[in-house]
């Protein structure tokens, strides 16, 4: 049984939501399925920016779905979309693609070495899985199976007759100073503050206009396959075009009531979807969203195919903290499937689900995904005990399941720095691994690694493609005799105190009960004593008593949690190595 996400709470942005869509598409299509909608354009790696187009529709959809409603969300994918430019750092392809720049996506090859049959059908791929594991419910479209089978041509025709209606609203706009440019000086867009619309339908292009006139119409060349191409007649009445490409110099005259080779400019193709298709919501990025956008003009066209705009709302920037290049996504940003491979998608739903889509957010690659995880566990364990507040329980709903039933999860899921510091000292050897997690708790040891998966293998993936080589932990051979030999009694005194305790205290809980209280016993304190209770001196003898532990374990000032490290080094080599 799915948990159900509270609708009445008035601060969860996605009832709301579903409250307005199902309230309007009860006034627009009584008694028919609501429906939300998505773009992608496959014209390269769709990464976590983009995700945000399809989260916010998915989840606004799914609370309708658990309030009984039927619910059609409809991801078009913009693969009949220009091949705009050959972008850098994708593997097998190199300067030779520049030369398809201009025709479809779906005629643009696939990378050297895809198993796909083109470059869309390979980019889609990726997010086809990731949407997948996430538990997202859509219907995919493909606007190169839409346009050449003729599904839009009755569109396409009506787009044309009313080409001088189109251009007028065009014109109020064509005067207009586009979205400000980046001053000289102004701070750079860091590379992984991601623009959530890039590459969803809004390529640039121009709107039809030339010196032959106003048509919203753009013939794919039938010699080149390029949208270097313009019209330079159109009939009303046979239907008859005429064009010429740039490109090859190809020219001919084709009948468009027969003609399934071309697409609308994209100003004119999406308003025309939300007409055809009948959308009630669908969300834009910042860049749509600009006086003069194609979001703020298609509110104009879609009257004149019979329509009415969405609702849709502005979502900001995705933005990713310490990504490591050597493992960022082919084309230099990451992807969901990047995400997948360090997170769970529970933790990656809860991301986009806790935040208003107008809230920016970073998803995080380097140390703070130990912080997200620990907030997230946190949460989990105020859902289990009624004392989280209705909004947070509302977005952890939405986080572990969708309408259909929860997303599969861990069954035992331990701390992911924990995870993250076993993967790192055992370098996954799986036998040492099991054998440090199942000393965390010995009340209940772990049976097996399987109840620690998958979050187990997100957490050995972070270390092995995000933690530096420098900053793995190598825990020592031998003894650091020389600074064994340099100690005062006092530090000798605290590591007998420590060996002393190892065996009595050995879990996690007993050594972090242990590395905490031995500096309070040296100072005359119980170990057992509060931060209330003891001078501000005790916190400046545990920090030195730590440096001191791990110089001897790992000939480091830092590294994992020293009760973890213990439990991973085991009790005789640290016998050994703190001299005993």
């Amino acid at each position: 049984m799915p948990i159900v996400a509270q609708s009445t709470e008035t601060t969860d942005w996605v009832s709301r939501f579903a409250d307005e869509v199902i309230e309007e598409s009860e006034r627009r299509a009584p008694g028919k399925p609501v429906v939300v909608a998505s773009g992608l354009s496959p014209s390269g790696p769709i990464h976590l920016g983009n995700l945000r187009e399809v989260m916010t529709p998915h989840l606004v959809a799914d609370e309708i779905r658990r309030r009984g409603h039927t619910v059609r969300h409809l991801l078009s994918w913009d693969d009949y979309d220009r091949y705009r430019k050959v972008p850098v750092g994708i593997p097998g392809i190199d300067d030779s693609w520049a030369e398809h720049i201009g025709k479809p996506l779906t005629s643009v090859p696939a990378p050297k070495g895809s198993e796909h049959p083109n470059w869309a059908e390979h980019f889609k791929a990726a997010m086809v899985e990731a949407l997948a594991e996430l538990g997202v419910e859509y219907d995919g479209i493909s606007q190169t199976e839409q346009y050449t089978s003729g599904v839009y041509r009755d569109q396409v025709l009506f787009a044309m007759k009313h080409r001088g209606d189109i251009d007028a609203i065009l014109d109020q706009y064509r005067t207009k100073k586009g979205p400000a440019k980046k001053q000289q000086g102004q701070k750079p867009v860091d590379e992984a503050e991601l623009e959530a619309a890039e590459g969803s339908g809004a390529a640039a292009e121009d709107d039809g206009s030339s010196a032959a006139g106003y048509y919203p119409y753009k013939p794919y060349c039938g010699q080149c396959e390029k949208d270097l191409t313009t019209v330079t007649s159109y009939d009303d009445e046979t239907t008859e075009l005429a064009y010429t490409c740039s490109a090859c110099g190809f020219s001919e005259s084709v009948r468009l009531s027969e003609f399934n080779r071309g697409k609308l400019v994209w100003k004119v193709d999406w308003p025309m979807r939300w007409a055809y298709e009948g959308v009630i919501f669908e969300p834009s990025g910042v860049d749509h969203s600009s006086p003069g956008s194609s979001f703020q003009v298609g509110g104009q066209i879609v009257g004149i195919f019979g329509g009415k705009q969405p609702i849709g709302p502005m979502y900001a920037f995705v933005g990713i903290s310490g990504m490591a290049k050597m493992s960022s996504s082919k084309g230099g940003v990451p992807t969901p499937a990047d995400a997948l491979q360090i997170m769970e998608p529970q933790l990656l739903r809860w991301l986009y689900a806790r935040r208003r889509p107008n809230q920016s957010f970073k998803i995080a690659f380097d140390q703070e995904i130990q912080r997200l995880y620990d907030e997230w566990d946190k949460l989990a364990g105020k859902v289990a005990d009624g004392s989280v507040l209705p909004a947070d329980a509302a977005a952890y709903a939405r986080a572990v399941g969708t309408a259909a039933g929860e997303l599969p999860r861990t069954p035992r899921p331990m701390p992911y720095r924990t995870l993250a510091s076993v993967a790192d000292i055992t370098a996954g050897a799986e036998d040492q691994t099991l054998r440090i997690l199942s000393e965390l708790d010995p009340e209940n040891p772990l049976a097996s690694l399987d109840e620690a998966r998958p979050r187990l293998d997100k957490a050995e993936t972070w270390i092995n493609t995000q933690v530096p080589a420098e900053e793995r932990t190598v825990v020592r051979d031998e003894p650091d005799v020389d600074l064994l030999k340099s100690l005062d009694d006092q530090g000798r005194e605290s590591l007998r105190l420590l060996q002393d305790g190892l065996e009595q205290n050995w879990s996690l809980d007993g050594l972090t009960h242990l590395v905490y209280g031995v500096p309070k016993v040296q100072a005359g304190f119980p170990a057992d004593a509060t931060a209330k209770e003891l001078p501000s001196e005790i916190k400046v003898a545990q920090r030195t008593f730590f440096a001191l532990l791990y110089h001897l374990l790992v000939g480091r000032d830092t590294g994992p949690r020293l009760p973890t490290l213990l439990l991973a080094v085991g009790q005789d080599r640290v016998r050994k190595l703190l001299g005993a």
